[in-house]
């Protein structure tokens, strides 16, 4: 029997999506769990597995094609009904489900070896090289032999960075200059571009900004940060200027829990969280996005660094997930990675502040009655003045500033 697939809402309130490549054609024989297709929503790229096993019988729509929520995309034989078959009510999660019971999908005339996992959750494939779902998952999509990589994981398995060790470094981008064979070039307006500039719209045009600078001696800051880097309880972990800038904010919201708020114009209420899911400005070759660390105000230095390091690489990828980027509280851009003093952002809808971190350099500063070259930064916190007046948002980037520029004070205030 044939079962209609339809594009299901992965992330809450989703409406459409763009199909961004199939990975399979019609013909192709699937497992449960196999990934059937790559699509964009309006913040992240989702892949969708097969929630039964057959064979492609018809792709329903193209790629590049935006697609309702509901709609069917793509026809899976199934013959008989089978267990898997028979529950099509779409309980199976994307990236979870049932354990596959059949062999991986073939493509073309190469099979792909069967696996089975052994006791400790490790893969075992035919020819017996070692290696955990993630990372085989992880190969496949780079096209990586595992027998070709050398294992350096516990008990002889091939890791992550093995299978990164063989792929071969990108060629380097050419300039971007005018195309002179063309007057204009256009671009359709979707996916992330398309999320971004609705909701800037919305929040420019629904809350009142207000945005407070300030110029602060970050040379503490940039001592503190040189001293992470040797530390060996950080060896392995990205430490940059941002992570403290974090830690300074989180403190803020501390002493200043109102800049941590929402707006509930339904119930006209202003609803004070009393956790900080951080958001941070991510530049993606999609356009921008925010993923947030969830309950970052609990979290120690260093697994805030850690968390921060991991959602910007995901979201860099392309593979953060709809609910990274959900319920965020309070949000951190950081224009001074492109060499710009500072900003006035523009509030995510729903959240109460916005800070912007300007770039970091040595200029003449009077420091103890002298003139010293310091490390100086300007920051601009953007604030909703629905919930916030302009004396709340400049203690609370008074506090942040304070913070910055003796971090001893992150222990003292917290």
């Amino acid at each position: 029997m044939n079962q209609r697939f339809a594009l299901p809402d992965v992330g809450e309130g989703l409406t459409e999506a763009e199909i961004v490549s199939w990975k399979v054609k019609p013909g192709d024989t699937v497992a449960v769990n196999d990934v059937l297709v790559e699509i964009e929503t309006a913040k992240s790229i989702v892949e969708l597995p097969s929630p039964w096993a057959g064979t492609i019988s018809e792709l329903l729509v193209a790629e590049g094609d935006t697609v309702d929520v509901g709609s069917d995309i793509v026809v899976v034989g199934t013959g008989a009904p089978s267990a898997a078959a028979a529950d099509s009510s779409g309980a199976t999660l994307v990236g979870y489900g049932t354990k596959e019971s059949a062999p991986r999908r073939r493509r073309g005339n190469v099979p792909v070896e069967s696996a089975v996992e052994d006791a400790a959750g490790e893969t075992v494939a035919a020819h017996h090289v070692l290696a955990k779902p993630p990372v085989r998952k992880l190969a496949r999509d780079l096209g990586v032999d595992l027998a070709a990589a050398t294992p350096t994981g516990p008990g002889g398995t091939v890791s992550r960075s093995d299978v990164l060790a063989l792929v071969p470094a990108p060629p380097a981008e050419p300039e971007r200059r005018f195309e002179k064979h063309a007057r204009e070039r256009h671009v359709p307006i979707r996916g992330v571009r398309k999320a971004t500039a609705a909701a800037m719209v919305e929040s420019a045009f629904s809350a009142p900004h207000v945005t407070v600078f300030t110029t602060v001696d970050a040379t503490r800051t940039m001592k503190l940060v040189q001293r992470l880097k040797t530390d060996p309880e950080y060896a392995g972990i990205r430490v940059s200027p941002l992570l403290l800038v974090a830690k300074a904010l989180l403190v803020a919201v501390k002493r200043n829990p109102d800049i941590n708020s929402t707006w509930d114009e339904k119930n006209q209420v202003i609803v004070v969280k009393n956790y900080v899911n951080l958001g941070i400005a991510v530049a993606t070759p999609r356009g921008l996005l925010v993923p947030n660390v969830k309950d970052a105000d609990e979290m120690s230095l260093k697994d805030l660094a850690i968390s921060m390091n991991q959602i910007a690489g995901t979201a860099r990828d392309g593979k953060v997930q709809p609910k990274d980027l959900a319920e965020g509280t309070i949000t951190i851009t950081n224009v001074g990675t492109f060499g710009i003093d500072t900003g006035t952002p523009i509030l995510n809808p729903g959240e109460a502040a916005i800070l912007a971190v300007g770039k970091i350099q040595q200029r003449p500063w009077v420091h103890k009655g002298k003139i010293k070259p310091r490390y100086l930064a300007t920051l601009g916190l953007s604030i909703d003045h629905r919930m916030l007046d302009g004396e709340s948002g400049s203690r609370a980037l008074a506090d942040i500033a304070a913070v910055l520029e003796d971090p001893a004070r992150a222990l003292t205030w917290s």
